[in-house]
């Protein structure tokens, strides 16, 4: 009869997910801008390279914990950041960071 292995823990399973997606997000978003023709920055590129090896290499791209979830590969803004890139690539225009207010308001 086999030993019973040990099974592994659902915050273990969890944060391999949230990398998996991360690391799948970043490969799409390289992609889209390939297959539209969309020229990245060398900026955007340079910051799709660096995450993604980051997320492999250390699970997650941001070391501070209090600049994301403890369960997530990416923080908040490089999360923001990299649906600026794919929007671009899908030939969306920017949203504004900040809104204008309407006058009078």
């Amino acid at each position: 009869m086999k030993p019973d292995k040990p099974r592994p823990s659902p915050f273990e399973a969890e944060r391999k997910a949230a990398q998996r997606k991360a690391i799948n997000a970043l490969k799409r978003a390289r992609r889209a801008a390939d297959k539209a023709g969309v020229e990245l920055s060398d900026w955007e590129g340079e910051f799709i390279d660096s995450v993604s090896e980051r997320v492999q290499t250390h699970g997650r791209a941001f070391a501070d914990p209090d600049l994301g979830s403890p369960g997530q590969a990416l923080s908040a803004l490089q999360g923001r950041k990299l649906k600026e890139i794919a929007a671009k690539a899908r030939g969306e225009t920017p949203k504004p960071r900040f809104g204008r207010r309407k006058p009078g308001a």
